[in-house]
């Protein structure tokens, strides 16, 4: 575990709750099997609705949540809105879980 003595309480704590939130956008079943599937490559909604046989309201819903959180941006291509992720970390965290749950 890293040195945490210099570390300001202030900073740790706002670490902490930027930590807590994308946890938190991870803790959905749903939200983190979408953000599997868009780790490999960039999917539309369709695409994603029959991947994961989930239905579209829902599948909405959370990626409205994913998009919020800003782990998820977008891309309009005629009548396909395109999704991607958007931040590194997000991916070096599905990877650590891919590594502990998923590896053989």
């Amino acid at each position: 575990m890293p040195d945490t003595t210099e570390i300001s309480l202030d900073k740790m704590r706002a670490s902490a709750g930027n930590a807590s939130a994308m946890l938190r956008s991870l803790g959905n079943p749903d939200r983190l099997l979408l953000l599997c599937q868009l780790s490999q490559e960039e999917l539309c909604v369709s695409d994603l609705e029959e991947r994961l046989d989930i239905r579209q309201p829902s599948l909405s819903q959370q990626l409205g949540v994913l998009r919020r959180e800003g782990l998820v941006s977008t891309r309009r291509e005629g009548k396909h809105v395109y999704y991607q992720i958007a931040d590194q970390r997000v991916l070096r965290l599905l990877q650590t879980l891919y590594e502990l749950y998923c590896a053989e």
